[in-house]
């Protein structure tokens, strides 16, 4: 394959995506789930005996029956809702659950999470930290593991580029989400933040893998053969591991999405799409972003 020669065609694909992504977080931004802004998640099992509950009804009995406001309500698995509250108190928790019981006679609480805004923040912040200290280790390393590279291309360049690499597989997944977000209202939550954690960590090694068949290439042809050519043969070389190794997990995340746990949903997709884009720009953005990264002065 001559991905080098089509790097426009893969680089501008790219470029649309993460722009597209980015457009997606400013106009719709990212809504934060109780982990973040703090609040109330209750997982509650209703039923009636002459019809089947909505989400609508749920909703209707909480506004209307127990006043309270700013209420989200989504179906989750075995025919339960997941009810989004504001941060309540333990007496008003026991409340509104007799009220519950009194309305639905098999009313059923299969899960009950409570954390209050100064929580919320801290985790936020240690999140954001999170992410920043993976990305500070992560180009130390690439910069250090590749510090013997220095023709034609320096070793810090290598790291940059890899930032790029991650911030492109992190960014459209997370535009996804805000999407989700705005048409669903799906949450984001430690979740979120963890499934990004693992996309980087997938990003990174299938983009290494790549790099040091490059830097061995150089090291054997040096002289030989152009750079473009030596780079070329080098992804041409790793490709069908790539693909391989990347189809396992998501075949894998695909099982997990479809029969797995509803709570789990868009956590397996964020992961799912991520290591796809993650596959994706290993090969058909980071190697071609040698080249033009070669053109800066060194």
């Amino acid at each position: 394959m001559n991905i080098i020669g089509h790097r426009k065609i893969f680089l501008t694909i790219s470029g649309i995506l993460v722009l597209a992504g980015i457009a997606a977080v400013l106009v719709f931004g990212l809504k934060p789930g109780i982990d973040f802004v703090g609040g109330t998640l209750w997982n509650i099992k209703l039923s009636t005996n002459d019809q089947r509950l909505t989400t609508g009804d749920v909703k209707e009995f909480f506004e209307r029956d127990l006043g309270v406001k700013n209420i989200t309500v989504f179906p989750a698995e075995n025919d339960s809702f997941l009810v989004r509250l504001p941060h309540i108190s333990e007496a008003e928790h026991q409340n509104y659950f007799s009220a519950l019981k009194n309305k639905f006679a098999d009313a059923e609480e299969l899960r009950y999470e409570a954390i209050g805004p100064t929580i919320g923040k801290e985790l936020k912040r240690k999140a954001f930290w999170a992410i920043a200290l993976v990305l500070l280790g992560i180009s130390l390393y690439i910069a250090y593991a590749f510090r013997k590279v220095s023709y034609p291309i320096k070793s810090w360049k290598y790291g940059i580029i890899t930032l790029i690499t991650l911030f492109h597989d992190i960014t459209i997944p997370t535009g996804l989400l805000a999407v989700l977000g705005w048409k669903l209202g799906i949450e984001i939550d430690t979740n979120f933040v963890v499934a990004l954690l693992v996309i980087m960590g997938f990003s990174v090694h299938d983009t290494i893998v790549v790099f040091d068949r490059i830097r061995e290439n150089l090291s054997i042809n040096r002289g030989s053969l152009d750079l473009p050519v030596i780079i070329n043969n080098s992804v041409n070389q790793t490709i069908a591991r790539s693909i391989n190794t990347s189809l396992t997990l998501i075949l894998t995340l695909l099982a997990l999405f479809f029969f797995g746990p509803i709570t789990l949903k868009y956590f397996i997709l964020t992961i799912l799409v991520g290591v796809t884009l993650g596959t994706y720009s290993s090969i058909f953005v980071a190697s071609p972003l040698l080249l033009f990264f070669r053109k800066i002065d060194r």
